[in-house]
């Protein structure tokens, strides 16, 4: 908790706590010192910040070990949206500390997983038992999309078992759009169709 970083950009210290802490465990307690050897690495911030960070140290009576800077929401997000073989060990040991330290977070983990399996495997015969557990925990942003997916049950329940798609058609529908922002909204039709039909 003494050491934990704060939210957002990191302040002028950051990179010279480490060095810090060393110090401090060596038996340099002087701020005034400690300022005059961060300041030689390149310390530009005040004096009362270091005051203030090495005040924490005083109170415990040393300074405690550092700890690994937590890790970001995009990257949990990333390596829970990845299969696990794409993840590096590294990766992977940071997404198991995270999933054992919130229970919340690994049952969010075990349902995006179950939901790949389906989509991947083509098991649309467990879609209705997926919606009933993930309705049984508490995530709302889960709860809209398996709403989405009541509305339309029948043509999801399709897609996650059939081996046809509709990949292609949608792939020319993004480039038929694609085409028509590149004319800025100042063409006619005649002119985006000249466009397409050049294109095909």
């Amino acid at each position: 908790m003494l050491v934990k970083q704060r939210d957002g950009r990191p302040g002028p210290l950051e990179r010279f706590k480490p060095y810090l802490r060393e110090r401090w465990n060596q038996g340099c307690t002087t701020a005034t010192v400690l300022l005059t050897e961060i300041r030689e690495q390149g310390y530009t911030g005040s004096y009362p910040a270091l005051t203030r960070y090495l005040r924490l140290f005083r109170t415990v009576g040393a300074a405690p070990p550092a700890t690994p800077a937590p890790p970001k929401v995009r990257d949990v997000t990333r390596w829970m949206l990845h299969h696990p073989d794409d993840l590096d060990d590294r990766e992977r040991d940071r997404l198991n500390e995270v999933l054992t330290r919130s229970s919340a977070l690994a049952r969010l983990a075990y349902h995006v997983a179950s939901f790949a399996e389906m989509m991947t495997g083509l098991h649309g015969e467990r879609l209705d038992e997926w919606i009933a557990a993930v309705e049984a925990d508490d995530f709302p942003h889960l709860h809209s999309f398996t709403a989405g997916l009541a509305r339309d049950h029948a043509a999801v329940v399709n897609g996650l078992t059939m081996k046809h798609n509709s990949g292609a058609v949608e792939g020319a529908v993004s480039r038929l759009k694609s085409v028509k922002r590149s004319m800025y909204g100042r063409a006619k039709f005649d002119l985006l169709r000249k466009k397409i039909l050049c294109r095909v």
